[in-house]
């Protein structure tokens, strides 16, 4: 699959796109733009990945299994040859997974699995829940759930967490949340914040006045947040 990187040095950011979106989203949407200094600096070196969701969690032609099994095989993609590939590009700057819109359930969902790897968690217009239904957005598994669906639902997984390594190392990250006043997935995000707050997770929660769900608004929050 391909990927952009952008940046010699730095905090290295695996960037996830927006629901169906592309590598190239951020830069068409001038988001990498504004923060181009941070770049430029050897601030921030970003890794913008692919997504697949319209093979997995968006395929109407796929079962609920389906979907889950082809979400897992991009999963190991992430962790078994990006991850690594950063690492040569990036072998000495802190790790951190961010995105917007569904992009900051990926950036979730792989930083709150696997934070031995992870420094930071950036999630912006963020969703934690994929078989919960909101207003027009619906459940995207239709009713049917199993353990591997459940080990993938951020606000599922976390809220059975007992303590041991894995919270532990989950505690240690810096992890900032960031959504619209009125955006449907505001409640989701207030309850996925609670969550933490009850798992003993430090973690900046900021509301933006309206619906900031959009790439005008992402663009403002990442030279804010990233």
């Amino acid at each position: 699959m391909e990927l952009l990187i952008f940046g010699h040095g730095g905090r290295a950011v695996l960037f996830f796109p927006p629901r169906m979106g592309r590598f190239y989203d951020y830069e068409n949407w001038g988001i990498i733009e504004g923060i181009a200094d941070r770049i430029n600096n050897g601030e921030l070196q970003l890794f913008c990945v692919d997504s697949i969701d319209a093979e997995t969690f968006y395929n109407e032609q796929s079962s609920p299994e389906e979907k889950i099994n082809r979400h897992l095989q991009y999963e190991r993609y992430i962790v078994n040859e990006v991850l690594p590939f950063i690492r040569t590009k990036n072998p000495d700057g802190d790790l951190e997974s961010a995105g917007c819109s569904l992009g900051a359930y990926h950036a979730a969902n792989i930083a709150l699995k696997y934070p031995d790897y992870f420094k930071r968690l950036v999630c912006l217009s963020g969703r934690y829940d994929l078989t919960r239904s909101v207003l027009y957005f619906r459940d995207l598994f239709d009713g049917f759930h199993n353990e591997d669906i459940y080990f993938n639902m951020p606000r599922q997984f976390m809220a059975n967490m007992e303590n041991g390594w894995h919270l532990d190392h989950i505690r240690q990250m810096q992890i900032l949340i960031a959504i619209g006043e009125t955006d449907p997935f505001k409640q989701d995000n207030c309850e996925f914040s609670e969550l933490l707050n009850a798992k003993g997770i430090q973690h900046e929660f900021y509301t933006w006045n309206g619906y900031a769900h959009n790439p005008r608004n992402w663009r403002k929050m990442t030279q804010l947040y990233l």
